[in-house]
């Protein structure tokens, strides 16, 4: 069992405003994202000039924060947030959905690409390879919190959380795993992947993909929400229900993108 390191949610205190790991988290993703997409945008062949991304990462942003929260208030936390309709705001305390905030991405790209007149997916695809620093940041923020911990278990490196809510008894650092695969993982197979010329929709394609399985294998050992439990079998969560779409429109966006592509070189 490995001893779990307790900080202190909050990194320092500027008077009365309290600054959070949590949301230094977050903007450590914006700008590790920002500044890749700037990187990227410098290729020769990448159809996008270095102050679009600018723009590009603030929309994203709005997206992220937006559909986040209203995700997490409307799958997670629907009652709660009924009872206290504040609670919406207190985004340091935690409580954000991916997939709530991957639809408050796709709706701030589809404005922005409209405005810049670009197609749909040529914007997603540079977005996708810049998207796992936020993941593996927002998945350290959440082991920080001490929150979103996984199952009781005998591994070596099982955790004790704080949490009264852990029982006490080492768990599956679940958050840790998330961030290896989600962040780390991902990171390495879309970067690799989108460094050579690819068909329109399938590097989007291969993100839904491949974060639609991570998420779905780690909620096996992910403890879900208390309040929701398992919705089916004994083992069904609510994160592999949102997560099974992105992986069917994952495998569908790349064989349309290859199957497309070679219907182009026989014409």
């Amino acid at each position: 069992m490995i001893s779990y390191p307790n900080i202190d949610p909050v990194a320092f205190s500027l008077g009365p405003l309290k600054v959070h790991w949590y949301g230094i988290m977050y903007l450590i993703g914006f700008l590790g994202a920002w500044g890749l997409g700037r990187l990227r945008a410098k290729r020769p062949t990448s159809g996008w000039r270095p102050e679009q991304v600018d723009d590009l990462i603030f929309y994203g942003a709005l997206g992220v924060i937006l559909g986040g929260r209203l995700g997490y208030a409307l799958f997670y936390d629907f009652d709660n947030v009924l009872a206290e309709p504040l609670r919406i705001f207190k985004i340091w305390q935690g409580g954000m959905s991916f997939h709530g905030g991957l639809l408050g991405v796709l709706v701030a790209l589809a404005i922005y690409a409209r405005k810049v007149d670009k197609r749909f997916f040529q914007v997603t695809d540079f977005v996708a390879p810049l998207v796992p620093i936020g993941l593996g940041a927002g998945r350290i923020g959440n082991f920080i919190n001490g929150e979103l911990w996984g199952k009781v278990t005998d591994v070596p490196w099982g955790m004790v959380f704080p949490d009264p809510r852990a029982g006490g008894l080492p768990r599956h650092p679940s958050q840790l795993y998330e961030a290896a695969l989600e962040g780390v993982a991902l990171f390495l197979v879309l970067w690799l992947f989108s460094s050579r010329s690819r068909p329109t929709m399938a590097v989007s394609g291969l993100f839904l993909l491949c974060y639609g399985l991570f998420r779905f294998t780690v909620e096996f050992v992910r403890v879900p929400d208390a309040h929701l439990g398992y919705l089916a079998f004994d083992w069904l969560t609510m994160g592999q229900i949102l997560s099974l779409p992105m992986i069917l429109i994952g495998v569908t966006l790349l064989g349309w993108a290859y199957l497309r592509a070679n219907r182009l070189e026989k014409a």
